[in-house]
C-alpha cells in the first residue's frame, strides 16, 4: 500500500478514535491521599491516558478518612484510592455497599520513633497518633505494639488524620511519640532525624493496602466509564514500571509531591521493586486483604472475631473486562 494511503487510514483512524472519546467524555472525583500510591494516577493524567479514554479526573487530596468515606458514599467521589480496610469499614459500619475494584501496593508503611525511642517497650505511657483510630494503618501500629508485648490500653492512641499531618506533628512536637508513616514521609522523618522502629509488612506479614473502589450502585451504572478508568489508570501504572521512563518518573514524582528528586529516586527504588512495589497490572493482593481483615476481626471485634471472605467486598468483573480489552 502507498505511504501515503497509509497515513491517511491512520489519520482516518485517529480522528474516529478521538471523535468517541470525545462523544464519551466523562467527568470523575477522584479522592487519594497524598503519597507515593498516586503515580499511576500522576501519570495516566500527564501521559494522556485518561484523555485517551476520554475522562477528565480531578484527583482531590483526603484531609482524612471519614472525609473520603462519607464523600464516596454521599456521591462527591465517584472512585477512591485508599486502604482497602476503609472499603470494608464503609460497607460494616456504615452500610455502604461498596465494590473494591483493583488493587494497587502494600502501603509501604514504617513505625517512625522519636530519637530516644529504643524498643517498643519504650513505648508504654507514650502517645502514638493515627488517622482514625478503628481503622487501617491504626490496625497495623496495634497489631506491631502487640506482637512485641505492648498492649494499645498502655499507649495513648491521638487521631490527627492523613499521613502528612501526622509527619507534621511527629516532627514538631516532641510529646509524640510514634506514628506510621508511609513514602515519602517515611523518608523525610528518617531525614529529620526520626527513627524508624519496624516495617509493617515485615512484622504482621503480608498487606493489602491501597485499592481502587466504588460505591456499588455507580460502578453498575457507569460500567463503560469505570472500565475505561481502569484501563487508563494500569497504562499509568505500566508507564511508571517501565525503566525506560525512570528519569521522567522520577521528576514527575517530585513534582507531583513536591520533594526532592532524590527522595523521588528513594521512592522509585520502593516502588518499582517486584518484590515490595505497585502490584504488577494492579493485581489483588487476596493475602494481604485476609489479613486486614484478620486484623480487624482482632482489633475491633468484627464478624465475632472471625473474619469474611474478600470476596464479600470485591467486584473485579470492570478489572477483568479491563485486562481483556488491552
Amino acid at each position: 500500500m502507498p505511504i501515503a494511503a497509509i497515513r491517511l487510514l491512520a489519520a482516518i483512524s485517529l480522528g474516529v478514535v478521538m471523535t468517541l472519546s470525545a462523544a464519551r467524555s466523562e467527568t470523575l472525583n477522584v479522592m487519594v491521599f497524598q503519597g507515593v500510591q498516586n503515580w499511576p494516577l500522576f501519570a495516566a493524567d500527564q501521559k494522556g491516558a485518561f484523555a485517551k479514554y476520554g475522562l477528565t479526573v480531578n484527583q482531590k487530596i483526603a484531609p482524612n478518612s471519614t472525609e473520603l468515606r462519607d464523600g464516596l458514599k454521599e456521591g462527591r467521589y465517584q472512585v477512591v484510592h485508599t486502604s482497602v480496610d476503609n472499603a470494608v469499614a464503609m460497607a460494616e459500619h456504615a452500610g455502604a455497599d461498596i465494590a473494591v475494584v483493583l488493587g494497587g501496593d502494600n502501603g509501604w508503611n514504617d513505625l517512625y520513633v522519636q530519637p530516644d525511642i529504643n524498643s517498643y517497650a519504650d513505648l508504654k505511657g507514650k502517645t502514638a497518633i493515627v488517622d482514625a483510630v478503628d481503622t487501617a494503618f491504626a490496625f497495623q501500629l496495634y497489631q506491631m505494639l502487640k506482637l512485641n508485648g505492648v498492649d494499645k490500653s498502655q499507649i495513648t492512641i491521638k487521631p490527627v488524620g492523613a499521613t502528612r499531618f501526622r509527619l507534621q506533628a511527629i516532627t514538631t512536637d516532641k510529646t509524640v511519640a510514634a506514628s506510621m508513616l508511609n513514602l515519602p514521609f517515611s523518608l523525610q522523618a528518617a531525614q529529620a532525624g526520626l527513627k524508624k522502629l519496624g516495617t509493617a509488612t515485615d512484622v504482621i506479614g503480608p498487606y493489602l493496602s491501597t485499592t481502587g473502589f466504588v460505591m456499588r450502585s455507580w460502578g453498575a451504572a457507569h460500567r463503560d466509564v469505570l472500565v475505561r478508568y481502569i484501563r487508563a489508570y494500569l497504562e499509568g501504572l505500566d508507564w511508571v514500571l517501565d525503566p525506560a521512563n525512570k528519569a521522567e518518573a522520577i521528576a514527575m514524582l517530585a513534582k507531583g509531591l513536591n520533594i526532592s528528586p532524590a527522595m523521588a529516586e528513594a521512592s522509585y527504588a520502593v516502588a518499582t521493586d517486584p518484590k515490595s512495589g505497585f502490584a504488577r497490572k494492579a493485581a489483588m493482593d487476596l493475602d494481604g486483604f485476609r489479613n486486614v481483615l484478620k486484623l480487624r476481626a482482632e482489633q475491633h471485634g468484627d464478624w465475632g472475631g472471625v473474619p469474611p471472605s474478600p470476596d464479600k467486598y470485591l467486584d473485579l468483573s470492570y478489572y477483568n473486562e479491563a485486562i481483556r480489552a488491552r
